[in-house]
């Protein structure tokens, strides 16, 4: 049995040509095919205004410089979390406010958002970016509250959930519609739905809002359309750009994302079917609520604790399988100035373990996991 990674991009024929075929183009940044991925997207998603960037990281950053986050401004996000939006927020000066999540999904919850405005006595906060962990988008249609009374904007991290959906007054949005949120930001890295190898999304229905992203990204210039050569910089930006190249993959990636999210749901639900019957795993629940995206397959132990958690990762690794968490609390980071600790964030990090799902992943490879998984439960009771 090959190495099998917890996750990998899939490239075709139809991926590559349309890279070469873009290289052969007079220009290959700030050329038509940025703009003709952005249109394809906002289609796809239904939202009014999408930017492309070079990273999901990048997104956040746009997100948060576009509604002018400054310093004390208050932020509040999951404790269970890549660093990403934390340390974006720090270095623009925030405070940041660590909310707890569900044990299981790793996500933070209307409930968890409001235990931590009530312990923080928190009346105003700028922004509250909740963050769809392993692609589902739990409760993306409940955080509207929350920004009527705290005056907050919404910022959806949805990097995990391109392709996911959410269920409300009987029609189904997807994330990045925006519907229920100021601003989402997606990742297109390798392992996400789709790729441009690395690369960001941020998604809008404000024209302020978005016409401030687009000057942010590329160094703050406000050009003159008629005489290129004359223009204006109106507000410190930066060149965070995606090139036409990647653009380009990014079009063909898009075409097949219908294709990629069955597979990935195919996946999953093969795991679940076998899961379900080891009494020392919990799966994730299946909702008619939400759709989720699939890019991790997050499970939970019963009764382990980091220690065995690790002898679990070890195990897998010897027999040629990448398990991976998702993630670290970011208190637990030297980073992080202070003494928190949450209860649901600690269950979740000594139980919960992402299983490798990608599109090329075989049935065969599958069950050779499971029954990697069934003989460790055998070895170590």
């Amino acid at each position: 049995m090959k190495f099998i990674p917890y996750g990998r991009q899939h490239i075709s024929y139809s991926d590559i040509n349309a890279v070469k075929k873009a290289l052969k183009n007079n220009l290959i940044t700030n050329g038509k095919a940025v703009s003709n991925f952005e249109k394809k997207v906002s289609n796809y998603l239904k939202c009014k205004y999408v930017s492309t960037c070079n990273s999901g990281t990048s997104a956040l950053f746009l997100a948060l410089l576009s509604i002018n986050v400054k310093k004390n401004d208050k932020i509040v996000m999951p404790s269970i979390n890549f660093i990403s939006s934390y340390n974006i927020c720090k270095t623009l000066g925030a405070k940041v406010y660590l909310a707890d999540v569900d044990e299981h999904t790793g996500q933070m919850t209307p409930t968890t958002l409001d235990q931590c405005i009530k312990k923080y006595k928190l009346k105003k906060v700028k922004a509250i970016i909740p963050m769809y962990n392993g692609g589902l988008p739990a409760n993306a249609e409940n955080y509207l509250y929350f920004k009527k009374r705290l005056k907050s904007y919404i910022i959806e991290d949805a990097c995990h959930a391109l392709g996911s959906s959410y269920l409300y007054k009987k029609k189904f949005f997807k994330i990045g519609s925006c519907r229920h949120s100021d601003i989402s930001t997606f990742s297109l890295h390798p392992l996400k739905t789709i790729t441009t190898g690395e690369g960001g999304l941020v998604t809008t229905n404000d024209l302020k809002l978005d016409k401030k992203i687009k000057m942010l990204r590329s160094l703050g210039i406000k050009r003159n359309s008629n005489i290129h050569w004359n223009y204006d910089v109106v507000i410190k930006g930066f060149n965070f750009r995606l090139n036409d190249f990647q653009s380009a993959l990014g079009i063909s990636q898009l075409n097949q994302i219908e294709k990629f999210l069955k597979k990935r749901k195919k996946i999953a639900n093969f795991y679940d079917k076998y899961l379900s019957k080891i009494t020392n795993i919990k799966t994730q629940k299946r909702s008619q609520i939400y759709k989720s995206a699939n890019h991790l397959y997050i499970i939970n132990f019963k009764n382990f604790n980091k220690y065995k958690k690790n002898k679990f990762i070890k195990y897998m690794k010897k027999n040629g399988v990448t398990v991976q968490f998702h993630y670290i609390p970011i208190y637990k980071f030297s980073i992080f100035k202070g003494n928190l600790k949450l209860k649901n964030s600690e269950k979740y990090y000594n139980t919960a373990i992402s299983l490798p799902i990608f599109y090329d992943l075989k049935i065969n490879e599958q069950k050779y996991i499971l029954n990697l998984i069934k003989r460790f439960f055998k070895v170590y009771k």
